[in-house]
């Protein structure tokens, strides 16, 4: 392995990626704690949910999911191409003329998109059966140009994954939750309520995304500019983007669908449904924006590369280590939040607005959110490996599938269990998802996944009787620190001995996999070793 650009540059990349990550993601869940500190799981609370879900999903959809599917792979093509001297001197204007066409053709693309959905939101709004629909619709109005910056932003981030620069990645999302907490409360004073404050603080952070990660871009030697939209469709560049990411868009669009459709149910589940199914959210998307997207997102450069020269042994080894740390990092932090869960929620969230109900809202859906996070990790990091082979179909297929499951299974569910029910069929539809895409992968003959899978099962077993063996001590001391720190304030009764058993799960854990010499805690143990 050449360039040390195997499992020790996954980790190294990797690792800075996570430590920026890890504070967004704090930051997002301040963020939540200061959304439930300020509306609990009140109506205004829901509007604001729905209001963000909105652009967010077209977010995930147009910008996010394109940049990953298509921009990626096509651009590491110029690149390639560039490196070898293939088209001589003129390939850098090649790339010059295909990033202005991307830019150009999706700048118009979103602002349209804004337009429509500015327009459009008093007709969607009702259909999730909110309890203050015109709340809704303001917030939903105001925060959905949020959707242009985080489109350009996205397109910036590609651009320097490409060429392995992902600090600036990390970075731009820390400004976004930061600037959203000072607005929740410097500007709550001044607006009709605290969830204007906070719609005003995503729209400001959604343009420091775009506008931090520039510079990095400039000093890249990349340059582009805005061109004729005719000339910008016409790009062969452009045309092969739009050929990936259009049936990657049906896929796509029936797996974030999956988010609208579930709110929709919860709205009409009762108040609160939907604030405490985005509270469970968060904090399982603290560990997979930390781990699971963070390898996802350095993983994706590397696999292109690897599909487009052919190196398959480098690209079978890169995947089946990616997928391996996955499993030692989710399985163990799964049981060990299903064992903590009451003292989490409580501890991050527990408020005068945020009671008693609150609390018992959240941590249903949670219970029933956390054993999916595996699936859901696993499959950020599988759809890279279709991605980078500029396969589409393979994942399009597979979300398709399964957010029929998930609609089907809420739909189901969602009556007995509320908002418990909705995060089970999210879990299972993962399930289904992952076990889809495991398959098609095993169908390209140069992938030696399947030898992968047996060995694969037997150590996901095997990390889950060491996370049962670590619970136990858990479980056994949790009461009684609970009972020995109670009444000292919130960060003191939940604080200390939620840090108190995860030292002692840590110490087990660990304890466990050096007394059996696990390979891949080793390896990336060395790869972080060899990066200090």
């Amino acid at each position: 392995m050449s360039g040390g650009s195997g499992p020790s540059s996954l980790v190294k990349h990797g690792s800075v990626l996570s430590l920026l990550t890890l504070g967004s993601r704090v930051l997002g869940l301040v963020r939540e704690m200061a959304k439930a500190s300020l509306l609990g799981t009140s109506a205004l609370s829901d509007a604001f949910s729905v209001a963000f879900m909105l652009p967010n999903l077209f977010r995930r959809l147009f910008a996010e999911g394109s940049i990953a599917v298509a921009f990626i792979p096509t651009f590491k093509e110029y690149l390639i191409a560039d490196a070898s001297g293939t088209d001589g001197a003129k390939n850098s204007g090649n790339i010059r003329e295909f990033l202005s066409c991307i830019f150009t053709f999706l700048t118009f693309f979103v602002s349209l998109a804004v337009g429509i959905g500015i327009l459009a939101s008093p007709l969607i709004i009702p259909i999730f059966g909110m309890e203050a629909p015109e709340e809704t619709v303001l917030l939903t109005r105001i925060m959905f140009p949020f959707l242009a910056f985080i489109s350009i932003a996205a397109l910036f981030q590609g651009i320097l994954n490409s060429v392995h620069i992902f600090a600036p990645s990390g970075l731009a999302p820390i400004l976004l939750n930061l600037v959203t907490i000072i607005c929740a409360y410097a500007l709550s004073p001044f607006t009709a309520n605290p969830a204007r404050a906070m719609a005003a603080g995503i729209l400001i952070g959604g343009f420091l995304e775009a506008a931090v990660q520039f510079p990095f871009v400039f000093k890249t030697g990349y340059r582009f500019f805005f061109t004729g939209l005719k000339r910008a469709v016409c790009n062969p560049g452009t045309k092969k983007v739009l050929r990936l990411v259009g049936p990657t868009i049906i896929g796509m669009a029936a797996y974030q669908l999956n988010d609208l459709v579930s709110t929709a149910l919860a709205g009409n589940a009762g108040e609160g449904v939907v604030s405490s199914l985005q509270y469970s959210l968060r904090l399982q998307e603290l560990i997979l924006g930390v781990f699971a997207v963070s390898i996802g997102t350095v993983l994706l450069p590397d696999l292109a590369g690897d599909a487009k020269t052919g190196n398959w042994p480098r690209y079978n080894e890169r995947l089946v280590f990616a997928m391996d740390i996955i499993a030692l990092i989710t399985i163990p932090i799964t049981f060990f939040s299903l064992a903590q869960g009451e003292t989490l929620v409580r501890l991050l969230f527990e408020s005068r607005s945020f009671d008693e109900s609150s609390v018992a809202l959240t941590l249903a859906a949670f219970y029933f959110h956390m054993p999916g996070l595996f699936f859901i990790a696993l499959n950020r990091i599988l759809a890279p490996a279709f991605y980078a082979q500029s396969d589409s179909k393979s994942p399009t297929i597979s979300g398709i599938i399964s957010f029929a499951v998930n609609m089907a299974l809420a739909a189901v569910l969602v009556g007995p269990m509320r908002g418990s029910g909705v995060a089970l069929a999210l879990t299972l539809a993962s399930a289904v998802n992952t076990a889809l895409l495991l398959a098609f992968l095993r169908k390209n003959p140069s992938i030696a996944i399947g030898k992968a899978l047996g060995s694969a099962l037997l150590y996901t077993v095997k990390l889950a009787v060491f996370s049962i063996a670590a619970s136990v001590p858990v479980l056994f001391f949790s009461p009684r620190l609970l009972s020995a720190f109670a009444g000292r304030g919130r960060v003191i009764s939940y604080g200390v001995p939620f840090a108190i058993n995860a030292v002692i799960f840590a110490s087990a854990g660990i304890l466990l996999l050096v007394l059996t010499r696990d390979k891949q805690a080793v390896a990336a143990a060395r790869a972080l070793r060899k990066k200090g």
